[in-house]
């Protein structure tokens, strides 16, 4: 079948034919996140531009756990559908869909309780956090709309469909930058405005990804499947909470970190905030290729190809070198003018500074996290997750560690010294359990 290419074709084209729509779509998605920074950047304030980054790291933790429970939910949806077993496929993607529909109207109401409480214990500069409650308040009202969007963009890719969310991520981005625009620029909405902009934006598309899954589900005929099965859930949770814990090791980390940058005032914050968007953007192909060799990997699996997978780890490793290199090319010579996109000429030098030196420092490790992510995209998909979550964990120890000890006493920079070192430990755990072959086995 055309639809079972990734355990069919060579690693190399089964893999970039479904990367490739993904990194598409993901860089439109953080590019609309960009565009956020720079229209309240530019046409607000910095300090606007500082609360929506204060704002960032929080809604990034919420935001991973929503992309990674797709993604573990979507592995037992890949083996199903590698295995050709489609009515247990359909009741695994229903199962999951009612299961993060819940979850997220926990989360939005536990957001709404404590987003203020949670910005005042991350130390956020007083003379922003009015703006950072007014933009997270909206933005935990559509966190459902955001939740089921991404399951269902994880649950397209698990049959192979990933055109479809790329397509849907590039509507939505370009109907929230044109929101972005008209609703700060024009209709003077502020913070507020970007906040709604994506909003509308991600419901239209949660709406629209919901019609058309269900049509592509009546593709695959079966008995009526059960909506919700417990057993289902708990074979879900098992490679969910893991691969959440993965996704959001690097969210997490950085509101953590957040704090300690935020010690350090707004205009620091505001530099900051700025280059974590550039850091962001450029993880973009690095996260596609760990998401695609984790349903890669599952797929080879269920069909038992399983010399498949390594080919398919050490094309994964050379297509992310040449991201890692690109990006590093882009940042060594450009990083003050992606700042100064950001701050526009009213920007402070302390802001352009701290942004800027970031970005020199980090553009030269990207191949670490690319490592990381490919390596751990094999475990989740075989679904080994035990020194898959210790490795998470130490990354992000590490890097909590390193920032709330010694940047008090050594500056800022010791908050992005710790990144790389994160990168590497994980990565470093991760590859020695893969090379145990115990996923073979799982």
């Amino acid at each position: 079948m055309e639809k079972e290419y990734l355990i069919r074709e060579k690693p190399l084209k089964a893999l970039i034919t479904f990367a490739l729509p993904m990194i598409i779509g993901n860089l439109f998605q953080q590019f609309y996140t960009m565009v956020d920074s720079i229209v309240v950047g530019r046409y607000v304030s910095e300090n606007a531009l500082a609360a929506v980054g204060a704002s960032y790291s929080l809604t990034n933790v919420f935001i991973c756990v929503a992309i990674g429970g797709g993604i573990g939910a979507s592995v037992v949806t890949s083996r199903y559908f590698g295995a050709r077993e489609y009515e247990k496929m359909k009741r695994s993607v229903y199962t999951a869909l009612l299961s993060f529909l819940a979850v997220s109207v926990i989360l939005a109401i536990f957001g709404l309780l404590t987003g203020k409480h949670i910005l005042q214990l991350l130390n956020t500069p007083e003379n922003i956090i009015d703006m950072a409650v007014k933009y997270l308040s909206i933005y935990f009202i559509g966190l459902p709309f955001l939740f089921m969007y991404n399951i269902f963009s994880a649950m397209f890719n698990a049959i192979g469909r990933s055109r479809i969310p790329l397509y849907l991520l590039i509507f939505s981005s370009l109907l929230n930058i044109c929101l972005d625009v008209y609703m700060v620029r024009f209709l003077h909405m502020g913070v507020s405005g970007v906040a709604w902009a994506t909003l509308i934006a991600q419901g239209i598309s949660a709406v629209a990804s919901f019609i058309i899954f269900q049509r592509e589900m009546a593709n695959y005929p079966t008995e009526k499947p059960e909506i919700f099965n417990i057993n289902e859930l708990k074979t879900m949770a098992r490679i969910a909470l893991p691969s959440i814990l993965q996704q959001s090791t690097v969210s997490i980390g950085m509101m953590l970190v957040q704090s300690v940058v935020n010690s350090f005032g707004a205009e620091r914050l505001a530099g900051y905030s700025a280059a974590m968007r550039v850091e962001t953007i450029c993880i973009v192909p690095m996260a596609a290729m760990g998401n695609a060799i984790s349903s890669y990997t599952a797929q080879n699996i269920g069909a038992r190809e399983y010399d498949r997978v390594p080919k398919g780890y050490h094309t994964s490793i050379g297509i992310i070198s040449f991201f890692a290199v690109l990006s590093c090319i882009v940042l060594e010579f450009f990083y003050s003018d992606i700042v100064l996109m950001f701050l526009g000429s009213e920007g402070t030098q302390l802001a352009i500074d701290t942004g800027s030196n970031y970005l020199k420092f980090i553009g030269w490790f990207f191949a670490l996290i690319g490592l990381k992510m490919v390596t751990d995209g094999v475990l989740r998909g075989a679904g080994d997750m035990k020194m898959f979550t210790i490795a998470n964990l130490v990354n992000l120890s590490i890097r909590v560690l390193m920032a709330v000890t010694l940047a008090p006493s050594f500056g800022i920079a010791m908050v992005w010294y710790a990144v790389p070192i994160g990168w590497l430990i994980n990565f470093i755990i991760s590859y020695m359990e893969y090379r145990t072959d115990k996923w073979r086995h799982i």
